[in-house]
């Protein structure tokens, strides 16, 4: 029996699936995640009518795509396709599609998990944006190389995300058909973290394909599009740092000839060289693979060597001033050093080519209006947005969001899986271009590139949230605003909110 088909696991947190026909042809993620859900908690309509795609859990109903797959891989099914096991009768479900954030996220209680989450939701986005053509999959792919070269999956996982599967899914339907040098495996070609990233999400999206195949759940479990295909790699080969230059070059020579191909050949010669031909130790060492040779008298000077370096790295290090009385002498960061201030949509309209976005132009009490990008659409009507006031972190750089000049960021109260979000808004007796502050806490913003440099949002944003009642809080300090000292919410009194 499967982990994910298992009687005794809980009826509490049913949901219904509502599939038409075109989204289980066109998109594979949404058919597999779907036969991947537990049958006893999901039911699962296969709509030949024209009604759209939904999901329904207790009185709420999503129709998003994203929203319905992280809900589906969330809270909507109580985490049981994220967690490596607490399921009923001693099941133990190996599959963690959010990262095995969504429950650590709740509630604000783990700050790195809600930061993961809310990475899944816009690594989502720009997946929906490579399917929709506004962004470039082959552009994507070398910035992928250097975002990739420090971590092993898209967020802090130790597996492939719902947001991985996505955006490898949308990758490869792009650019598959291609051949030539429009290839995948030709579009890759030097950039290695991206090809290891592409290798081992392929890998384990077939994992996942087996498991749903054992699900018994009543949709076809979908054929994913082919990507790269895996090649074998030789083991490497480590060294000291002090061995003789002819065992390094050997080496490199082993590493070559097993298909490693990173060596060139200047270093082949020179293997070749150093170990004096044919017969000499250092070409049976490249032959067998065995690097590692040393006699006792090398392995001995080896040894002293390295002795001394640890003596004079030791001593360095004495030297050298303690870094926490270093930290200790800085000014602490604090919420202080971010420019939230009340704002006024004086002006919103549907970005032209994001299906998320809406632009807005703001009133913060400067000269002119901010122009402000957001991902409100899913969320609000374009008569909701008019004339709304808002929060607006105003000491963000200017960027540009898929081609709109977006200067700030309107501040919202968003539940873990980001299937809810309100606007946290000013209390009515604020004024526009009043700044938010909060209970206890004094000075003033930093500059917009120190923002940016130090990444301050990111260091503060975790602590930022609605406490039970609605109120916007930073570490439990009530915001304040103006003279009457009122504070912030979340509109609609969502409590215990990431505020972002």
């Amino acid at each position: 029996m499967s982990p994910t088909n298992n009687p005794s696991t809980s009826r509490s947190a049913l949901v219904t699936l509502r599939l038409p026909p075109s989204s289980t042809a066109n998109d594979p993620l949404l058919a597999l995640v779907a036969s991947l859900s537990p049958p006893y908690q999901t039911t699962i309509i296969n709509n030949s009518k024209k009604e759209p795609l939904s999901l329904t859990s207790g009185p709420d109903t999503l129709t998003h795509r994203n929203a319905i797959l992280r809900c589906l891989c969330g809270m909507g099914l109580h985490n049981a396709l994220d967690t490596l096991g607490g399921g009923g009768g001693g099941s133990s479900s190996p599959l963690l599609l959010l990262g095995g954030h969504s429950a650590p996220s709740q509630n604000g209680a783990s700050p790195t998990s809600t930061m993961a989450m809310a990475g899944i939701s816009s690594w989502m986005s720009v997946a929906s944006s490579i399917r929709s053509g506004v962004e470039d999959a082959s552009s994507l792919l070398g910035q992928l190389d250097g975002y990739l070269s420090t971590r092993s999956y898209l967020v802090p996982s130790a597996s492939a995300t719902l947001a991985d599967y996505d955006l490898y899914l949308a990758i490869v339907t792009k650019v598959s058909a291609g051949s030539g040098e429009t290839s995948l495996e030709s579009m890759v070609k030097g950039y290695g973290n991206t090809t290891r990233w592409l290798e081992q999400v392929g890998v384990s999206l077939e994992e996942l394909v087996g498991i749903a195949k054992g699900n018994g759940s009543k949709v076809d479990v979908p054929t994913m599009p082919k990507g790269l295909e895996v090649k074998g790699r030789p083991l490497p080969v480590f060294f000291y740092g002090d061995e003789d230059e002819s065992l390094v070059n050997a080496a490199a020579v082993s590493v070559a000839s097993s298909g490693g191909g990173n060596a060139t050949g200047a270093q082949k010669k020179d293997g070749a060289k150093a170990g004096g031909g044919k017969g000499s130790p250092a070409a049976a060492a490249a032959s067998t693979g065995e690097a590692g040779g040393l006699t006792e008298e090398q392995k001995k000077a080896a040894a002293d060597k390295r002795a001394a370096k640890a003596a004079t790295k030791s001593a360095k290090k004495a030297k050298q001033p303690n870094p926490a009385d270093t930290a200790a002498a800085e000014k602490d960061i604090d919420i202080s050093a971010l420019d939230i201030r009340v704002g006024k949509i004086i002006r919103a309209w549907e970005h032209e080519s994001a299906e998320k976005l809406y632009c807005e132009e703001i009133d913060v009490g400067e000269d002119s209006p901010r122009k402000i990008a957001s991902g409100l659409r899913p969320f609000y009507k374009l008569d909701e947005m008019q004339d709304r006031m808002v929060l607006v972190l105003c000491n963000l750089k200017a960027r540009n969001l898929v081609g709109f000049p977006s200067h700030g960021m309107v501040l919202c109260a968003s539940n873990a899986d980001h299937t809810a979000v309100e606007f946290a808004v000013p209390p009515p007796t604020a004024k526009i271009g009043d700044r938010v502050m909060f209970d206890g806490i004094t000075g003033e913003p930093e500059a917009e590139n120190k923002v940016a440099k130090k990444k301050m949002f990111e260091v503060l944003a975790p602590d930022l949230k609605t406490d039970e009642g609605g109120v916007v809080v930073w570490k439990g300090k009530r915001s304040c605003v103006g003279e009457s000292g009122e504070s912030c919410r979340a509109v609609g009194g969502m409590a215990g909110a990431q505020v972002s």
